[in-house]
């Protein structure tokens, strides 16, 4: 038995080596020293909707190991440190440091958590709030993809009370019978929504990107949700990416 197991775990591991090898992005973030091929996938989504600029403050949720964060640094803070711009990360999971990105490691679903984020942010406004969060897979899809939507779910709660008018919403959802509902929410609270799969996707890959742009801020929302029944453990898409 065990030696099917190793040769199961070795087979696979070969798999994954070969896979990686022929995986153009993975080439790309080598080239561009992105810490993960998913910075491709916050690039392209930026790319045709131009969520980031230049004195923007965003916030990357589930973070590690970095490569939304990288690229966010790059298109939002000013090198001379003038004019603002200002990149907060959170994760469960540790990140090296990445200059001029402020790392919270941290349950992003715990309010001791979102005080420190609050605390960063100060009187900034908030253009982007983006998540590339995924629950731990448990191997069961329909579970896996209800997690996914209570994480979702907990960050747009969040990004209610810091966006400001007109900023921009990103969420990686697992495809599945609650989506919709939560698509349906974000046409309530922005102008514009729409669905996405990046190039840089995995095809086999069951994400798919909500990117809702032109938030309606309401000055009376509240960061009301039951943490305590949101707090799941938490992969980042890095690690399957």
């Amino acid at each position: 038995m065990i030696m099917l197991l190793r040769s199961f775990y070795s087979t696979s591991s070969k798999g994954w080596l070969q896979r990686q090898a022929r995986d153009p992005y993975v080439k790309a973030a080598k080239s561009n020293q992105y810490r993960a091929r998913s910075a491709f996938k916050l690039i392209q989504l930026d790319q045709k909707y131009k969520l980031i600029r230049k004195g923007y403050t965003v916030i990357d949720c589930g973070c590690s190991p970095g490569g939304w964060t990288q690229y966010a640094v790059e298109k939002a803070v000013r090198k001379t440190g003038n004019g603002g711009g200002m990149v907060i990360s959170v994760d469960l999971l540790p990140m090296d440091p990445i200059m001029n990105a402020h790392f919270i490691q941290g349950d992003f679903t715990r309010p001791g958590v979102r005080k420190k984020i609050l605390d960063l942010v100060g009187d900034n406004k908030v253009d982007l709030v983006c998540s590339d969060m995924a629950p731990s897979f448990s191997g069961n899809h329909m579970a896996d993809h209800a997690h996914s939507i209570e994480l979702c779910e907990s960050v747009l709660s969040f990004a209610n009370t810091v966006l400001a008018p007109n900023g921009s919403f990103v969420a990686k959802v697992l495809m599945g019978g609650d989506w919709v509902d939560f698509r349906q929410k974000l046409r309530s609270q922005f102008t514009q929504v729409k669905q996405e799969k990046p190039h840089s996707s995995r095809k086999q890959s069951t994400e798919i990107f909500l990117v809702a742009t032109g938030f309606k801020k309401d000055d009376n929302s509240t960061d009301d949700i039951d943490e305590s029944s949101v707090s799941l453990p938490v992969k980042t898409s890095k690690e399957e990416s």
